[in-house]
């Protein structure tokens, strides 16, 4: 029992936790103003970590790009102008959701041309087939079949 529990702490202490990295001292004063930011924060991919939103990352430019996005707000930019201030400087890539153009079609096509890449290859290496095995030679016959009774007479 006593191992049980300490297997379930360590499960615990090893369980993925969402954590939001908006500091206290980032926040809004204006709570509308605030969820707008968390809204906008979101949707923003961190440009260090890249597989988390500025609202989730703790890198340092997460930090200065949630600051930006409520001075945009505080400055009254609609929610579209400041993620579009955003984007002005940092590519269509700082977006967790990337449109689908010329610039972004790899970033959208890629996973799937990858997964078919690995299909085909999967199909190929399951139809080929091995060669066929060569007839034994009569001196090879031989040789089998006197192993076979050497085999044979020792049990």
């Amino acid at each position: 029992m006593k191992h049980l529990l300490r297997i379930a702490v360590l499960l615990f202490c090893l369980a993925p936790v969402a954590a939001h990295a908006v500091l206290p001292d980032e926040m809004l004063a204006n709570p509308a103003l605030e969820k707008r930011a968390e809204a906008i924060d979101a949707q923003l991919r961190c440009p260090v970590c890249q597989g988390e939103s500025i609202a989730d990352s703790g890198a340092a430019l997460a930090h200065d790009l949630r600051l930006l996005v409520r001075q945009r707000l505080l400055k009254g930019d609609t929610d579209r102008q400041a993620v579009q201030y955003i984007v002005a400087r940092y590519g269509d890539f700082v977006l967790m959701k990337p449109p689908l153009d010329k610039d972004t079609l790899a970033l959208w096509a890629g996973p799937a041309v990858i997964l078919l890449l690995a299909a085909l290859a999967g199909w190929r290496f399951l139809r080929t087939k091995a060669p066929p095995a060569q007839e034994l030679s009569q001196k090879e016959k031989d040789l089998l079949a006197k192993l076979e009774r050497e085999e044979g007479g020792d049990a």
